[in-house]
């Protein structure tokens, strides 16, 4: 079989104007960026606001795993499949990092024969959205440092600054520095760092808000330090939201491509899904609401961590309610989740998938909690046998999901009908969605209820400057913010190694930050990393460009 790239350099791309008319947009509606992207005015969500809704789709997954799942690849190829039994489907994704392109993980746009397109420019600069986020964040901590040095008329503790510079590439050697250095002219020398663009605090405030002017709002209550007396300072206090929103005039417009089948896509911002809610924005979600009978989305990272956050933050904040889920699994990832090494996949091992199912089966309670109807999308890959996929069936029987078999990444929206037709099925039953706690509650309860009920763990753990940071938050006026938990995606727990359903364990709050703009407090259990390296053999060095401008070893 072809690699990603020979897929998608082979597709039949239709201009980008006839993608947008095929979805009721005009010339008028959208700004081109060459013939196959363009970005859609904001003016068109006021013509469209008052139209009828589609039924909104949230595609998530089991715990990941290095066998691989195929969530992205499931979302597209899933609106792939809707469009092809004859139904308006529109999916919507996050925009890929450049770090991860160049590092080891790869892009993010599907895989195979269900991908969206063209698939180098989205996994490069694509529409330039990540360059003006890193520029306003960035700008927003020279401001800040000018600041300090121009008198420190605001009184800015120089130990208490919390705002560190970001760039979008992997970058291990810059994750602690400092700054000011070489004499009195270069500012005042303090401790600092860089995180990946995902990671800024702006990326989250784009993709939560409604438009540009919500976005300046938002971005004015970023804390970046605080003073001597402990009281916050805000960029609206460094006067430097209105210059912010200026240099995200364009990147707040969702970009519209499409995929190998022509099914349009709305991929648009990229927040980290563990320091951030790993969606795509609320604006592209809700203009394609509009304009499709089902609108296609995925969270980044498994259903503990991705959906807990799509309901309880990205639902919340952009008023959506979802129809249905689609959890996405393999038997390849259930086997090992039940001990299997990638060495061994292929080997049927029923003891070892029994074993695995409980991660999924725990996924399955989960999402039950948030009232929506499930479907389970089992990717097939070659080898998986009747027996292991009847087991399967009827774990998610028991449990009240169907089972469908997907194909989409060998056959594209072929591959994905059985699914498609399950998932029509689902959004035809009620959604009894809800959030899993109410606002009201104190910051520990809300922690305590996603550690507890989500990840099912016996209780949680706090050190001391946590604990106190989160009565301080209370004291501060931000007791009534949802909860962001950062921990890693490979587990239920908080320890990347306890596979499979971890039992009998405590979830250890080592940290917490404030994300005032984008609306959240950020609760950190584990060692996360906000700015990864690169490794031993970095993805960059098979990827070339030849004479003729083609573009090899990107996946």
């Amino acid at each position: 079989m072809k690699s990603d790239i020979e897929i998608a350099q082979s597709a039949k791309m239709k201009p980008i104007v006839e993608i947008a008319n095929s979805i009721g947009l005009s010339e008028d509606d959208i700004e081109l960026y060459g013939k196959y992207k363009a970005k859609v005015s904001l003016e068109t969500w006021d013509r469209l606001k008052d139209k009828p809704s589609g039924k909104l789709v949230l595609v998530t997954a089991i715990n990941p795993t290095p066998a691989g799942e195929g969530k992205t690849t499931t979302t597209v190829g899933l609106g792939m499949a809707l469009n092809k039994i004859g139904k308006k489907a529109i999916i919507a994704l996050r925009e890929p990092s450049l770090g991860p392109s160049f590092g080891i993980k790869g892009g993010a746009a599907g895989g195979g024969y269900a991908q969206v397109v063209p698939m180098e420019d989205i996994n490069l600069h694509f529409t330039g959205d990540f360059h003006a986020v890193t520029t306003a964040h960035n700008l927003l901590a020279a401001i800040l440092d000018n600041s300090i040095h121009q008198g420190n008329p605001l009184n800015i503790d120089p130990r208490q600054v919390v705002l560190r510079r970001v760039m979008d590439l992997n970058e291990r050697a810059l994750r602690n520095i400092i700054v000011g250095l070489g004499g009195k002219i270069n500012g005042v020398p303090r401790e600092s760092g860089f995180d990946i663009s995902v990671a800024s605090e702006i990326m989250a405030v784009l993709c939560l808000s409604k438009d540009l002017m919500d976005f300046k709002e938002r971005a004015a209550r970023i804390v970046v330090a605080y003073r001597y007396d402990g009281t916050p300072v805000t960029a609206a206090d460094l006067k430097a939201a209105g210059s912010m929103a200026l240099l995200m005039k364009d990147a707040i417009k969702p970009n519209l491509v499409q995929t190998l089948e022509n099914t349009p896509a709305f991929i648009h911002g990229g927040p980290f899904a563990n320091i951030a809610h790993g969606c795509n924005s609320i604006m592209a979600t809700q203009i394609g609401l509009k304009l499709a009978d089902y609108m296609i989305t995925e969270a980044g990272f498994g259903a503990d961590l991705g959906a807990e956050k799509f309901f309880n933050l990205k639902c919340r904040y952009g008023g959506l309610k979802p129809n249905a889920v689609v959890l996405v699994a393999s038997i390849r990832a259930l086997k090992n989740h039940g001990g299997v090494t990638k060495d061994k996949l292929a080997e049927v091992n029923m003891s070892a998938l029994e074993d695995g199912v409980k991660n999924l089966e725990k996924h399955l309670e989960n999402l039950k909690l948030f009232g929506v109807p499930v479907v389970v999308a089992l990717n097939e890959f070659p080898g998986d046998t009747k027996e292991e996929i009847a087991l399967i069936a009827g774990k998610c029987t028991a449990l009240g999901a169907e089972l469908a078999i997907s194909r989409v990444w060998m056959e594209g929206g072929q591959g994905g009908e059985d699914l498609a037709r399950k998932v029509i099925a689902a959004t035809d039953r009620d959604s009894n969605f809800k959030c899993l706690y109410e606002l009201e509650i104190p910051l520990k309860a809300k922690i305590e209820a996603i550690c507890t009920q989500i990840y099912g763990a016996d209780g949680v753990s706090y050190n001391k400057a946590a604990e106190d940071l989160l009565k301080r938050f209370e004291e501060m006026g931000y007791g009534n913010l949802p909860i962001c938990i950062a921990k890693t995606q490979y587990s239920l727990s908080d320890d990347l190694k306890a596979i499979g359903r971890p039992q009998g364990f405590t979830v250890n709050i080592r940290e917490v930050r404030l994300s005032a703009g984008a609306g959240f407090i950020v609760a950190i259990a584990g060692d996360i990393m906000t700015m990864p390296g690169l490794s031993k053999v970095p993805a960059a060095e098979k990827i070339d460009i030849m004479p003729n401008g083609e573009i090899v070893g990107l996946f």
